[in-house]
């Protein structure tokens, strides 16, 4: 990045106070990240980010937006005035999203969403210069940090739209204007808010309120509710699934590192388990097809991606035994094709589960969690239940149990331990406040 504080400020639509010629080189909202030649955008949050712009300013800031009384700016660095911080960042994020001119694939859903992110950027980058999401930047900050982080000579943006609401996407996909957009599924995430999943639904069909016109959509073929949403679109339209849709998937063999499966004659490998991860790479062959990649260039991308930490990662315990780690997040949905996917695989000792509350689930929470006695059965040697929620599932399981509250992670951990042998194979999944993580740390 390489912008005046003019050019800032026209972008704006406002006057600099201070030195205008200063070169904006990085935007930083975190003070301890200025670095010489950033902006600092003093966001309000459980403190107000103009009590830092001493530490922006020590840092190497060169600019700053302030929405604060000018007498309280700062003289040292170039100062721009606005009515409100926020928005004024979200504008420069525009103004440089239009000056790289990148072409722009976008992609929410209930679950999923990291993943197919990082198999899209590993396929858009045989043939491009891309740029994606880091991490879970992926709401009405993230997104715009994101795009203000993105080197100028990107050609291609990946970016992750998350929301809670409604609205949420509708503005993000507005404010990006992709020319490609993904739904990965509708699942129960966030149902709390949204009151059903015909709710959830409609809130991710909000990605196409800013869709490129001559777009491309890809949805599940699987899902119903999406259909009825499907029909007034002027934009293209693609489906996926592993038994309908117009980008159709067969899977041919799956172990524990590896699943591979085909499309229209030809095969594909990912470096990870499970059917819903191939309908994650399904969405990423989507991509690479519409923005004019070759099979080849699609399959060299989707062998070769690289998974962001905590989603669907093997890790070894100190013991030997093997560990499934799936704990940022979940839903019903998505725990219950975790728990499939590791009930299917051929395995050398005992599969044992550490299943934890699925958060934000509304009024219908304990019975989503019983549900998961439906892909638990026989096939789990033990299952260790962590949270509140999760004392709904006990009641109905058979076979060896251990219940643990919300204040008994350590005493989760002693028994997963005394448990535990070499030749075990462990799965943990459920949502990421309610830190799992700390477990699979402790294995």
């Amino acid at each position: 990045m390489k912008l005046t504080v003019k050019e800032l400020a026209d972008a704006l639509q406002i006057s600099v106070v201070g030195n205008q010629e200063a070169l904006v080189t990085s935007v930083e909202f975190d003070s301890r990240l200025i670095q010489a030649g950033s902006l600092f955008v003093p966001l309000a949050g459980a403190r107000d980010g103009h009590e830092f712009i001493e530490q922006a300013i020590a840092n190497g800031a060169v600019a700053t937006l302030w929405s604060k009384e000018l007498a309280t700016a700062p003289s040292e660095i170039a100062v721009l005035p606005v009515a409100d911080v926020t928005h004024a960042f979200q504008q420069i994020a525009v103004y440089y999203q239009q000056k790289v001119a990148p072409k722009i694939a976008a992609i929410t859903g209930s679950n999923g969403k990291t993943t197919t992110k990082d198999m899209t950027e590993s396929v858009l980058a045989q043939k491009f210069r891309t740029y994606k999401t880091q991490g879970n930047y992926n709401n009405d900050l993230g997104m715009p940090y994101t795009i203000l982080h993105m080197p100028e000579d990107t050609e291609l943006l990946i970016l992750e739209m998350g929301m809670d609401h409604a609205g949420e996407i509708s503005f993000l996909s507005k404010l990006a204007k992709p020319d490609a957009a993904a739904i990965t599924l509708i699942g129960e995430a966030h149902i709390e808010h949204l009151g059903s999943r015909a709710g959830i639904a409609a809130a991710k069909m909000e990605i196409v309120d800013g869709l490129k016109k001559d777009g491309l959509l890809i949805v599940p073929g699987d899902e119903p509710l999406l259909t009825p949403l499907l029909t007034e679109l002027s934009q293209q339209v693609a489906t996926f699934g592993l038994h309908e849709g117009t980008i159709r998937g067969e899977i041919l063999s799956e172990t524990k590192e590896q699943t591979t499966f085909m499309v229209d004659g030809k095969k594909y490998q990912i470096p990870v388990l499970g059917g819903y991860n191939v309908k994650n790479a399904l969405i990423a062959y989507g991509f690479g097809r519409y923005f004019g990649l070759t099979s080849e260039q699609i399959a060299k991308g989707l062998a070769e991606f690289q998974l962001t930490k905590n989603r669907t990662e093997w890790v070894k315990a100190s013991n030997g035994a093997d560990i499934l780690s799936d704990v940022y997040n979940a839903n019903p949905t998505a725990m219950g094709l975790v728990l499939d996917s590791f009930g299917q695989l051929a395995l050398p000792g005992r599969r044992l589960a550490v299943l934890a509350d699925m958060l934000e689930l509304g009024p219908d929470s304990k019975d989503m969690h019983r549900q998961m006695a439906n892909h638990i059965g026989e096939k789990y040697a033990i299952v260790y239940l962590y949270g509140e929620e999760m004392a709904a599932l006990r009641d109905v399981l058979a076979g060896t149990v251990h219940y643990f509250a919300p204040t008994q992670k350590a005493e989760l951990i002693a028994q997963i331990k005394a448990d535990l042998l070499p030749t075990d194979s462990i799965v943990l999944k459920g949502s990421n406040g309610m830190g799992l993580a700390e477990v699979v740390a402790s294995l």
